[in-house]
């Protein structure tokens, strides 16, 4: 058995070996993409933007299932195990690919719909849907964030006018009883505006995910490349096979 063929079988069972621990992986990044947008999903109209999580998950089941495929077709060196194996890792990467120009496309519009999102649910605050009132307070205490902008997004609102000119405690560094709300009490209050933290945080699970899928696609690659030569080689090994005649 030549280098070529040692190193190609040692790629490509590195690559099922592996094929388990990705698939954990790229299941983990696409539930933490999901939650991410779950939690804050008052202020994303746009839910396209969970299609990149949804490729990933659905590239993570596939892989557990089939890296026992490329086990076995890689040690037994079987042409039409390989040839199937190679069809999997084309289509992963092709997934894998269309996951990250899903993510640069989403990437952009974030920016452009989660400024009227977030303006239409501040608004709402403290009216009858309760559902925008604990997502706002949701939002403002885990971002350690203060209006939409900044603090002063609040005094445009109708809360701010209706409670004595007010922010809600969810603005608080610490809610305590000192911690009223009001302006005069900056020392109290996470001043920076929620939507530039919020829109960070997006784009770094984005970020996140995308680096690990672009790892993992670089790795589709070098086994396509192994599948080849695997291939060509065995093929061309067993045709030098001649007949013996007695």
């Amino acid at each position: 058995m030549d280098c070529g063929i040692i190193t190609s079988k040692t790629i490509l069972l590195f690559l099922s070996l592996i094929f388990w621990a990705a698939g954990a992986a790229l299941a983990y990044v696409g539930a933490y993409m999901i939650q991410s947008y779950d939690n804050f999903g008052s202020f994303i109209q746009d839910k396209h933007t969970l299609i990149p999580a949804v490729i990933v998950i659905g590239i993570s089941v596939v892989m557990f299932v089939f890296g026992v495929v490329g086990c076995c077709s890689t040690l037994r060196e079987s042409k039409f195990g390989l040839s199937f194996f190679f069809l999997i890792i084309m289509v992963i990467f092709a997934a894998e690919v269309a996951a990250l120009v899903f993510s640069f496309i989403y990437q952009g519009k974030i920016n452009g719909s989660l400024e009227k999102s977030m303006n239409d649910a501040f608004s709402k605050y403290g009216g009858q849907g309760a559902a925008e009132t604990n997502a706002v307070d949701l939002l403002q205490t885990q971002l350690h964030c203060c209006g939409v902008n900044n603090y002063t997004s609040w005094t445009n609102s109708s809360w701010f006018t209706s409670h004595n000119n007010t922010v809600p405690k969810s603005c608080c560094i610490n809610v305590t009883s000192q911690c009223t709300g009001r302006l005069d009490q900056l020392d109290l209050l996470n001043t920076e505006g929620c939507q530039g933290k919020l829109e960070h945080l997006l784009q770094d699970v984005l970020r996140y995910a995308m680096l690990v899928v672009f790892g993992f696609a670089i790795i589709k690659f070098f086994g396509m490349l192994s599948v080849c030569v695997i291939t060509c080689r065995t093929g061309s090994r067993r045709s030098g096979y001649q007949p013996l005649y007695a």
